[in-house]
Protein backbone atom coordinates (compact mmCIF):
# COMPACT_ATOMS: atom_id res chain seq x y z
CA UNK A 1 0.00 0.00 0.00
CA UNK A 2 1.32 3.41 -0.98
CA UNK A 3 1.58 6.05 1.57
CA UNK A 4 -1.01 8.45 -0.44
CA UNK A 5 -3.09 5.58 0.20
CA UNK A 6 -3.46 5.03 3.02
CA UNK A 7 -3.81 8.59 3.72
CA UNK A 8 -6.65 8.38 1.73
CA UNK A 9 -8.56 5.37 2.92
CA UNK A 10 -7.57 5.57 6.56
CA UNK A 11 -10.76 7.18 7.22
CA UNK A 12 -13.20 4.58 8.92
CA UNK A 13 -17.16 5.94 9.56
CA UNK A 14 -16.47 4.65 13.50
CA UNK A 15 -16.96 7.49 16.07
CA UNK A 16 -13.56 8.32 15.98
CA UNK A 17 -11.70 8.09 12.82
CA UNK A 18 -8.24 7.50 12.80
CA UNK A 19 -5.34 7.52 9.93
CA UNK A 20 -2.40 5.96 9.85
CA UNK A 21 1.53 7.96 9.74
CA UNK A 22 3.51 5.47 7.27
CA UNK A 23 6.99 5.23 6.30
CA UNK A 24 7.96 6.22 3.22
CA UNK A 25 11.06 3.83 2.59
CA UNK A 26 8.65 0.57 3.18
CA UNK A 27 5.24 1.45 3.42
CA UNK A 28 4.84 0.63 7.00
CA UNK A 29 2.81 1.88 9.63
CA UNK A 30 4.61 4.11 12.09
CA UNK A 31 1.60 4.78 14.35
CA UNK A 32 -2.24 5.46 14.40
CA UNK A 33 -3.48 8.83 15.37
CA UNK A 34 -6.87 10.52 15.17
CA UNK A 35 -8.15 13.09 12.78
CA UNK A 36 -9.40 15.62 15.08
CA UNK A 37 -12.85 17.50 14.36
CA UNK A 38 -13.68 20.45 13.86
CA UNK A 39 -15.06 21.16 17.55
CA UNK A 40 -11.97 19.17 18.32
CA UNK A 41 -10.12 21.89 17.65
CA UNK A 42 -11.75 24.19 19.19
CA UNK A 43 -11.83 22.31 22.41
CA UNK A 44 -8.08 22.04 22.42
CA UNK A 45 -7.91 25.99 21.96
CA UNK A 46 -10.65 26.87 25.12
CA UNK A 47 -8.16 24.31 26.85
CA UNK A 48 -5.23 26.89 25.51
CA UNK A 49 -6.26 29.85 27.13
CA UNK A 50 -6.23 28.71 30.61
CA UNK A 51 -3.19 26.88 30.15
CA UNK A 52 -2.17 30.81 28.65
CA UNK A 53 -3.18 32.28 32.11
CA UNK A 54 -0.85 29.99 34.19
CA UNK A 55 2.35 29.89 31.56
CA UNK A 56 2.33 33.78 31.23
CA UNK A 57 2.07 34.04 34.92
CA UNK A 58 5.10 32.20 35.20
CA UNK A 59 7.19 34.93 34.07
CA UNK A 60 10.37 34.74 31.99
CA UNK A 61 12.49 32.95 34.88
CA UNK A 62 9.71 30.47 35.75
CA UNK A 63 9.49 29.76 31.59
CA UNK A 64 13.24 29.71 31.12
CA UNK A 65 13.17 26.86 34.08
CA UNK A 66 10.95 24.58 32.10
CA UNK A 67 11.72 25.20 28.96
CA UNK A 68 15.48 24.31 30.42
CA UNK A 69 14.51 21.06 31.39
CA UNK A 70 12.34 20.51 28.18
CA UNK A 71 15.47 20.67 26.26
CA UNK A 72 17.36 18.08 29.15
CA UNK A 73 14.83 15.56 28.17
CA UNK A 74 14.79 15.88 24.34
CA UNK A 75 18.72 15.59 24.61
CA UNK A 76 18.12 12.80 27.03
CA UNK A 77 15.61 11.00 24.20
CA UNK A 78 17.30 12.03 21.29
CA UNK A 79 17.70 8.36 19.63
CA UNK A 80 14.26 7.52 20.22
CA UNK A 81 13.44 11.14 18.72
CA UNK A 82 15.62 10.93 15.97
CA UNK A 83 14.51 7.07 15.08
CA UNK A 84 10.96 8.76 15.08
CA UNK A 85 11.62 11.87 12.38
CA UNK A 86 13.78 8.78 10.20
CA UNK A 87 10.53 6.37 10.12
CA UNK A 88 7.78 8.93 9.45
CA UNK A 89 10.08 10.96 6.64
CA UNK A 90 12.54 8.83 5.98
CA UNK A 91 15.16 10.89 5.81
CA UNK A 92 18.72 9.01 6.82
CA UNK A 93 19.82 9.36 10.46
CA UNK A 94 22.61 12.05 9.62
CA UNK A 95 20.01 14.44 8.17
CA UNK A 96 17.68 13.69 11.49
CA UNK A 97 20.47 14.20 13.53
CA UNK A 98 21.34 17.67 12.51
CA UNK A 99 17.72 18.52 12.36
CA UNK A 100 17.61 17.94 16.32
CA UNK A 101 20.39 19.30 17.07
CA UNK A 102 18.88 22.62 15.24
CA UNK A 103 16.16 22.37 17.71
CA UNK A 104 17.97 21.81 20.79
CA UNK A 105 20.00 25.02 19.62
CA UNK A 106 17.10 27.46 18.90
CA UNK A 107 14.97 26.15 21.93
CA UNK A 108 18.17 27.17 24.09
CA UNK A 109 18.40 30.37 22.72
CA UNK A 110 15.05 31.46 22.51
CA UNK A 111 14.43 30.36 26.54
CA UNK A 112 17.44 32.35 27.55
CA UNK A 113 16.90 35.30 25.38
CA UNK A 114 12.87 36.20 25.67
CA UNK A 115 13.54 38.31 28.92
CA UNK A 116 16.22 40.35 27.30
CA UNK A 117 14.04 41.25 23.88
CA UNK A 118 10.48 41.25 25.19
CA UNK A 119 10.94 42.45 29.16
CA UNK A 120 9.93 46.32 29.93
CA UNK A 121 12.35 48.54 29.34
CA UNK A 122 12.85 52.50 29.47
CA UNK A 123 12.89 54.73 25.63
CA UNK A 124 13.70 58.52 25.32
CA UNK A 125 10.51 60.50 25.73
CA UNK A 126 11.62 63.24 23.52
CA UNK A 127 11.26 67.10 23.33
CA UNK A 128 7.28 67.88 23.96
CA UNK A 129 7.02 65.04 26.34
CA UNK A 130 10.29 65.29 28.59
CA UNK A 131 8.03 65.11 31.90
CA UNK A 132 6.89 61.98 31.57
CA UNK A 133 8.86 58.43 31.57
CA UNK A 134 8.31 56.28 28.52
CA UNK A 135 8.47 52.18 28.99
CA UNK A 136 8.10 49.30 26.55
CA UNK A 137 7.59 45.61 26.70
CA UNK A 138 6.08 42.85 24.49
CA UNK A 139 3.01 40.90 26.06
CA UNK A 140 2.26 37.46 25.04
CA UNK A 141 -0.90 36.89 22.59
CA UNK A 142 -2.07 33.86 24.29
CA UNK A 143 -3.25 31.23 22.08
CA UNK A 144 -0.92 30.33 18.85
CA UNK A 145 -1.50 28.29 16.53
CA UNK A 146 1.02 26.47 14.46
CA UNK A 147 0.51 24.46 11.20
CA UNK A 148 4.28 22.75 10.50
CA UNK A 149 5.31 20.94 7.67
CA UNK A 150 6.56 17.33 6.70
CA UNK A 151 10.11 18.16 4.94
CA UNK A 152 11.67 18.96 8.47
CA UNK A 153 8.82 17.88 10.79
CA UNK A 154 10.88 19.19 14.21
CA UNK A 155 12.67 22.14 13.26
CA UNK A 156 10.29 23.97 11.36
CA UNK A 157 7.51 24.15 13.74
CA UNK A 158 9.96 24.50 16.69
CA UNK A 159 10.61 27.87 15.20
CA UNK A 160 7.55 28.76 15.75
CA UNK A 161 6.46 26.78 18.73
CA UNK A 162 9.55 27.50 20.72
CA UNK A 163 9.41 31.10 20.05
CA UNK A 164 5.75 31.18 20.70
CA UNK A 165 6.33 29.45 24.07
CA UNK A 166 9.30 31.68 25.36
CA UNK A 167 7.38 34.58 24.94
CA UNK A 168 4.25 33.56 27.31
CA UNK A 169 2.22 31.69 25.21
CA UNK A 170 0.27 28.71 24.74
CA UNK A 171 0.64 26.72 21.49
CA UNK A 172 -1.85 24.33 19.70
CA UNK A 173 0.46 22.60 17.14
CA UNK A 174 -1.21 20.64 13.97
CA UNK A 175 1.45 18.51 12.03
CA UNK A 176 1.79 17.59 8.98
CA UNK A 177 -0.52 14.30 8.14
CA UNK A 178 2.51 12.61 7.38
CA UNK A 179 5.12 13.34 10.43
CA UNK A 180 1.96 13.17 13.35
CA UNK A 181 4.13 11.45 15.39
CA UNK A 182 6.67 14.08 15.65
CA UNK A 183 4.21 16.44 16.79
CA UNK A 184 2.85 14.07 19.16
CA UNK A 185 6.32 13.97 20.51
CA UNK A 186 7.04 17.44 20.98
CA UNK A 187 3.73 18.00 23.02
CA UNK A 188 4.31 14.49 25.17
CA UNK A 189 7.76 15.47 26.35
CA UNK A 190 6.74 18.43 27.24
CA UNK A 191 3.90 18.09 29.14
CA UNK A 192 6.09 15.89 31.21
CA UNK A 193 7.98 19.22 32.61
CA UNK A 194 4.99 21.17 32.66
CA UNK A 195 2.08 18.72 33.35
CA UNK A 196 -0.21 21.20 35.52
CA UNK A 197 -1.97 22.70 32.29
CA UNK A 198 -1.68 21.94 28.58
CA UNK A 199 0.11 24.32 27.46
CA UNK A 200 1.60 22.94 24.35
CA UNK A 201 -1.58 20.54 22.42
CA UNK A 202 -1.23 19.03 19.44
CA UNK A 203 -4.45 18.12 16.48
CA UNK A 204 -3.63 15.85 14.17
CA UNK A 205 -5.77 15.28 11.07
CA UNK A 206 -5.64 16.37 7.17
CA UNK A 207 -6.25 19.64 5.79
CA UNK A 208 -9.77 20.07 7.97
CA UNK A 209 -8.15 20.06 10.34
CA UNK A 210 -5.77 22.93 9.52
CA UNK A 211 -8.79 24.35 8.40
CA UNK A 212 -10.57 24.22 11.90
CA UNK A 213 -7.37 25.68 13.72
CA UNK A 214 -7.38 29.11 11.42
CA UNK A 215 -11.53 29.34 12.35
CA UNK A 216 -10.69 28.44 16.00
CA UNK A 217 -10.16 31.54 17.53
CA UNK A 218 -6.60 31.43 18.20
CA UNK A 219 -4.98 34.83 18.31
CA UNK A 220 -1.92 34.50 15.73
CA UNK A 221 -1.82 31.55 13.08
CA UNK A 222 1.84 30.41 12.32
CA UNK A 223 1.96 28.25 8.47
CA UNK A 224 4.60 26.89 6.98
CA UNK A 225 4.33 25.20 3.54
CA UNK A 226 3.41 25.36 0.00
CA UNK A 227 2.54 29.44 -1.77
CA UNK A 228 -1.21 28.28 -2.43
CA UNK A 229 -1.66 26.69 0.86
CA UNK A 230 -0.87 29.84 2.56
CA UNK A 231 -3.28 32.00 0.35
CA UNK A 232 -6.09 29.59 1.70
CA UNK A 233 -4.77 29.98 5.57
CA UNK A 234 -4.61 33.59 5.15
CA UNK A 235 -8.19 33.98 3.71
CA UNK A 236 -9.30 31.47 6.35
CA UNK A 237 -7.94 33.58 8.76
CA UNK A 238 -9.13 36.49 7.44
CA UNK A 239 -12.86 35.74 8.38
CA UNK A 240 -11.85 36.31 12.12
CA UNK A 241 -9.24 39.22 11.24
CA UNK A 242 -6.80 36.36 12.90
CA UNK A 243 -3.24 37.59 12.20
CA UNK A 244 -0.63 35.28 10.48
CA UNK A 245 2.76 34.20 10.21
CA UNK A 246 3.16 32.79 6.31
CA UNK A 247 6.41 30.91 5.50
CA UNK A 248 6.25 29.40 2.03
CA UNK A 249 8.46 28.29 -0.27
CA UNK A 250 11.50 29.16 -2.24
CA UNK A 251 13.46 28.71 -5.70
CA UNK A 252 16.56 29.61 -4.07
CA UNK A 253 19.59 30.50 -5.92
CA UNK A 254 23.43 30.07 -5.65
CA UNK A 255 25.45 32.86 -7.32
CA UNK A 256 29.12 31.54 -8.49
CA UNK A 257 31.44 34.68 -9.16
CA UNK A 258 34.91 34.73 -11.41
CA UNK A 259 36.29 35.12 -7.91
CA UNK A 260 34.55 32.53 -6.05
CA UNK A 261 36.48 29.82 -4.65
CA UNK A 262 35.07 27.23 -6.91
CA UNK A 263 35.73 23.80 -5.35
CA UNK A 264 33.73 25.07 -2.04
CA UNK A 265 31.15 26.49 -4.25
CA UNK A 266 30.51 23.11 -5.81
CA UNK A 267 30.94 21.48 -2.80
CA UNK A 268 28.24 23.48 -1.27
CA UNK A 269 25.85 23.60 -4.43
CA UNK A 270 25.74 19.65 -4.17
CA UNK A 271 25.26 19.85 -0.40
CA UNK A 272 22.53 22.37 -0.82
CA UNK A 273 20.62 20.60 -3.59
CA UNK A 274 20.73 17.00 -2.03
CA UNK A 275 20.56 17.20 1.32
CA UNK A 276 17.18 15.83 3.09
CA UNK A 277 16.11 14.50 -0.26
CA UNK A 278 16.40 18.17 -1.96
CA UNK A 279 12.83 18.58 0.14
CA UNK A 280 14.22 21.92 1.63
CA UNK A 281 12.60 25.16 1.26
CA UNK A 282 15.65 27.62 1.34
CA UNK A 283 18.04 24.79 -0.29
CA UNK A 284 19.50 25.27 -3.55
CA UNK A 285 17.37 25.03 -6.41
CA UNK A 286 19.17 26.81 -9.01
CA UNK A 287 22.84 27.91 -9.64
CA UNK A 288 24.25 30.88 -11.62
CA UNK A 289 28.12 30.50 -12.62
CA UNK A 290 29.86 33.17 -13.96
CA UNK A 291 31.38 32.28 -17.35
CA UNK A 292 34.88 32.22 -16.06
CA UNK A 293 34.83 29.39 -13.53
CA UNK A 294 31.84 27.90 -15.18
CA UNK A 295 33.48 24.62 -16.80
CA UNK A 296 35.67 23.58 -13.77
CA UNK A 297 32.21 24.27 -11.01
CA UNK A 298 30.04 21.86 -13.71
CA UNK A 299 32.96 19.35 -13.57
CA UNK A 300 33.38 19.25 -9.96
CA UNK A 301 29.26 19.73 -9.37
CA UNK A 302 28.85 16.74 -11.51
CA UNK A 303 31.64 14.37 -10.12
CA UNK A 304 30.53 14.84 -7.18
CA UNK A 305 26.73 14.68 -7.75
CA UNK A 306 27.54 11.38 -9.32
CA UNK A 307 28.40 10.32 -6.53
CA UNK A 308 25.52 9.90 -4.07
CA UNK A 309 22.62 7.75 -3.66
CA UNK A 310 19.67 7.64 -2.01
CA UNK A 311 18.21 4.60 -0.03
CA UNK A 312 16.82 3.07 2.91
CA UNK A 313 19.33 2.44 5.39
CA UNK A 314 20.12 4.95 8.25
CA UNK A 315 24.13 5.82 6.34
CA UNK A 316 22.01 6.71 3.01
CA UNK A 317 23.55 9.57 1.27
CA UNK A 318 19.59 10.68 1.87
CA UNK A 319 16.57 9.34 1.81
CA UNK A 320 12.97 8.58 -0.47
CA UNK A 321 10.68 11.44 -1.41
CA UNK A 322 8.75 12.11 1.53
CA UNK A 323 5.26 12.66 -0.01
CA UNK A 324 4.43 10.85 -3.36
CA UNK A 325 2.76 13.53 -4.89
CA UNK A 326 6.19 15.32 -4.94
CA UNK A 327 7.77 12.76 -7.52
CA UNK A 328 5.44 13.50 -9.86
CA UNK A 329 6.59 17.34 -9.68
CA UNK A 330 10.15 16.18 -9.55
CA UNK A 331 9.80 13.79 -13.02
CA UNK A 332 7.51 16.56 -14.81
CA UNK A 333 10.51 19.66 -14.39
CA UNK A 334 13.22 17.13 -15.16
CA UNK A 335 11.03 16.25 -18.67
CA UNK A 336 10.43 19.97 -19.40
CA UNK A 337 14.01 21.25 -18.88
CA UNK A 338 15.14 18.34 -21.25
CA UNK A 339 12.51 19.16 -23.87
CA UNK A 340 13.19 22.76 -23.44
CA UNK A 341 16.73 22.14 -24.72
CA UNK A 342 18.21 21.50 -21.35
CA UNK A 343 20.80 18.84 -20.61
CA UNK A 344 21.59 16.71 -17.63
CA UNK A 345 24.91 15.90 -17.23
CA UNK A 346 24.19 13.42 -13.91
CA UNK A 347 21.09 11.40 -13.74
CA UNK A 348 17.82 12.50 -16.00
CA UNK A 349 14.42 11.18 -16.42
CA UNK A 350 15.35 7.56 -15.66
CA UNK A 351 16.92 8.97 -11.59
CA UNK A 352 13.41 9.14 -10.60
CA UNK A 353 12.69 5.93 -8.90
CA UNK A 354 9.96 6.19 -6.84
CA UNK A 355 9.95 6.25 -3.72
CA UNK A 356 13.68 7.58 -4.66
CA UNK A 357 15.24 10.18 -6.88
CA UNK A 358 18.65 9.88 -7.70
CA UNK A 359 20.41 13.48 -8.16
CA UNK A 360 19.92 15.45 -11.51
CA UNK A 361 22.03 18.06 -12.70
CA UNK A 362 20.70 20.18 -15.00
CA UNK A 363 22.55 22.30 -17.65
CA UNK A 364 21.93 25.00 -19.72
CA UNK A 365 17.94 25.75 -19.25
CA UNK A 366 15.68 27.86 -20.36
CA UNK A 367 14.79 30.22 -17.95
CA UNK A 368 11.05 30.21 -18.41
CA UNK A 369 11.31 26.74 -17.67
CA UNK A 370 9.79 24.87 -14.66
CA UNK A 371 12.36 23.65 -12.89
CA UNK A 372 13.85 27.35 -13.10
CA UNK A 373 10.84 29.18 -12.08
CA UNK A 374 8.68 27.00 -9.69
CA UNK A 375 9.92 25.24 -6.48
CA UNK A 376 11.14 21.33 -7.63
CA UNK A 377 11.54 20.08 -3.94
CA UNK A 378 13.47 16.85 -4.73
CA UNK A 379 17.50 16.33 -5.57
CA UNK A 380 17.71 18.46 -8.59
CA UNK A 381 20.42 21.38 -9.27
CA UNK A 382 19.60 23.85 -12.69
CA UNK A 383 23.15 25.38 -13.31
CA UNK A 384 22.95 27.75 -15.95
CA UNK A 385 26.04 29.87 -16.98
CA UNK A 386 26.09 33.50 -17.04
CA UNK A 387 28.19 36.68 -18.19
CA UNK A 388 29.25 37.62 -14.67
CA UNK A 389 28.03 37.88 -11.13
CA UNK A 390 25.98 40.91 -11.84
CA UNK A 391 24.09 39.21 -14.44
CA UNK A 392 23.63 36.41 -12.09
CA UNK A 393 21.57 39.00 -9.38
CA UNK A 394 19.62 39.98 -12.08
CA UNK A 395 18.25 36.48 -12.42
CA UNK A 396 18.29 35.41 -9.07
CA UNK A 397 15.86 38.21 -8.73
CA UNK A 398 13.66 37.94 -11.49
CA UNK A 399 11.22 35.02 -9.84
CA UNK A 400 8.74 36.31 -7.12
CA UNK A 401 10.01 33.79 -4.52
CA UNK A 402 12.40 35.42 -2.16
CA UNK A 403 13.28 33.56 0.87
CA UNK A 404 17.18 32.76 0.83
CA UNK A 405 20.08 32.75 -1.44
CA UNK A 406 23.79 31.76 -1.51
CA UNK A 407 26.80 33.89 -2.84
CA UNK A 408 30.33 32.87 -2.80
CA UNK A 409 32.68 35.35 -4.02
CA UNK A 410 36.32 36.01 -2.34
CA UNK A 411 36.09 39.75 -2.23
CA UNK A 412 32.30 40.88 -3.62
CA UNK A 413 30.49 38.40 -1.47
CA UNK A 414 28.77 41.26 0.99
CA UNK A 415 28.19 43.29 -1.59
CA UNK A 416 26.37 40.81 -3.95
CA UNK A 417 24.55 39.29 -1.12
CA UNK A 418 23.15 43.29 -0.49
CA UNK A 419 21.56 43.42 -3.88
CA UNK A 420 19.82 40.76 -3.52
CA UNK A 421 15.63 40.63 -2.71
CA UNK A 422 15.32 37.54 -0.47
CA UNK A 423 15.12 37.32 3.31
CA UNK A 424 18.73 35.86 4.19
CA UNK A 425 21.71 35.26 2.22
CA UNK A 426 25.15 32.78 3.22
CA UNK A 427 28.48 33.90 1.66
CA UNK A 428 30.61 31.08 1.09
CA UNK A 429 28.48 28.87 2.08
CA UNK A 430 24.91 27.77 2.11
CA UNK A 431 22.16 27.86 4.65
CA UNK A 432 23.89 28.83 7.02
CA UNK A 433 21.59 31.53 8.24
CA UNK A 434 19.13 28.63 9.61
CA UNK A 435 21.54 27.46 11.78
CA UNK A 436 22.24 30.88 13.31
CA UNK A 437 19.00 31.08 16.42
CA UNK A 438 19.89 34.96 16.90
CA UNK A 439 18.98 35.29 12.69
CA UNK A 440 15.72 35.90 11.96
CA UNK A 441 14.21 33.70 8.88
CA UNK A 442 11.26 34.41 6.35
CA UNK A 443 11.58 35.70 3.07
CA UNK A 444 9.48 38.41 0.57
CA UNK A 445 7.02 38.34 -1.90
CA UNK A 446 5.95 34.67 -2.79
CA UNK A 447 7.77 33.37 0.05
CA UNK A 448 5.61 34.61 3.30
CA UNK A 449 6.04 37.22 5.44
CA UNK A 450 6.72 37.75 9.12
CA UNK A 451 9.61 36.06 10.81
CA UNK A 452 10.96 33.18 12.80
CA UNK A 453 14.42 32.81 14.84
CA UNK A 454 15.90 35.37 16.73
CA UNK A 455 14.61 38.58 18.57
CA UNK A 456 11.69 39.26 15.19
CA UNK A 457 10.92 35.55 15.89
CA UNK A 458 10.40 36.22 19.48
CA UNK A 459 8.39 39.72 19.29
CA UNK A 460 6.12 37.88 16.32
CA UNK A 461 4.25 36.30 19.31
CA UNK A 462 3.97 39.22 21.50
CA UNK A 463 2.39 42.60 21.32
CA UNK A 464 3.68 45.79 21.92
CA UNK A 465 2.60 47.22 25.36
CA UNK A 466 3.75 51.42 25.83
CA UNK A 467 3.35 53.23 28.56
CA UNK A 468 3.90 56.76 29.72
CA UNK A 469 4.07 58.22 32.99
CA UNK A 470 4.27 62.01 34.16
CA UNK A 471 6.64 62.47 36.39
CA UNK A 472 6.56 66.68 37.08
CA UNK A 473 4.71 69.73 35.77
CA UNK A 474 5.83 71.95 32.97
CA UNK A 475 5.82 75.49 31.71
CA UNK A 476 5.07 74.63 28.32
CA UNK A 477 2.22 71.80 28.10
CA UNK A 478 0.54 71.80 25.12
CA UNK A 479 -1.69 69.09 25.88
CA UNK A 480 -4.38 71.00 27.68
CA UNK A 481 -7.12 73.68 27.29
CA UNK A 482 -5.44 75.33 30.16
CA UNK A 483 -1.86 75.53 27.91
CA UNK A 484 -2.48 79.37 27.27
CA UNK A 485 -2.35 81.10 24.08
CA UNK A 486 1.20 81.30 23.80
CA UNK A 487 2.28 78.01 24.48
CA UNK A 488 1.55 76.30 21.33
CA UNK A 489 3.65 79.62 19.69
CA UNK A 490 6.39 78.65 22.47
CA UNK A 491 6.20 75.31 21.48
CA UNK A 492 7.14 75.49 17.76
CA UNK A 493 9.31 78.22 17.89
CA UNK A 494 11.10 75.37 20.19
CA UNK A 495 11.03 73.26 17.17
CA UNK A 496 12.34 75.56 14.90
CA UNK A 497 15.44 76.08 16.67
CA UNK A 498 15.92 72.86 17.45
CA UNK A 499 14.94 70.46 14.87
CA UNK A 500 14.68 73.33 11.26
CA UNK A 501 18.47 73.54 11.16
Amino acid sequence: MTRTAAASTARPDDEQQRFASLDPRTGEVVGHHPVRTEAEVVEAVRRARSAAAFWAELGFDGRRARLDAWRRLLVRRLAEFQSLVCAETGKSADDARIELGLVVDHLRWAAKQAAKVLGRRKVASGLLMHNHAATLEYRPLGVVGVIGPWNYPAFTPMGSIAYALAAGNAVVFKPSEHTPGVGEFLAGTFAEVVPEFPVLQVVTGFGETGAALCRAGVDKLAFTGSTPTGKRVMAACAESLTPVLVECGGKDPLIVAEDADVRAAAEAAVWGGMFNSGQTCAGVERVYVAEAVADEFIALVTEKARALRPGGEPDADFGPITMPRQVEVIGAHVADALERGGRAVVGGLESVRPPYVEPVVLVDVPEDAAAVTEETFGPTLVVNRVADADEAVRRANALRYGLGAAVFSRHRGEELAGRLRCGMVAVNSVLAFASVPALPFGGVGDSGFGRIHGEDGLREFTYAHAVTRKRFGTLLDPMTYDRGPRTVRHVLRLIRVLYGR
